[in-house]
């Protein structure tokens, strides 16, 4: 509808961040009590749970959270 890539040459990944990387855009909330968390690392046994209970390949999610894996 805006014609975004079109127009600003920014398009997005395939894990939709925006490309370039110095392009930022988005929506921010907040609220008095919301605080920012970090997901830490994630182990083979629950990146094959978390594909199972999502129907998922497991392929798929390392690839999703590859920067979190703590193998590979």
């Amino acid at each position: 509808m805006l014609q975004a890539e079109e127009n600003s040459g920014i398009i997005l990944t395939e894990n939709f961040a925006m490309y370039p990387a110095a392009s930022v855009s988005g929506y921010y909330f907040a609220h008095p009590q919301s605080q920012y968390f970090n997901l830490g690392k994630v182990a083979k046994d629950q990146i094959a749970d978390y594909a199972k209970r999502n129907n998922l390949s497991v392929g798929d999610v390392e690839r999703l959270l590859n920067v979190n894996l703590t193998y590979r």
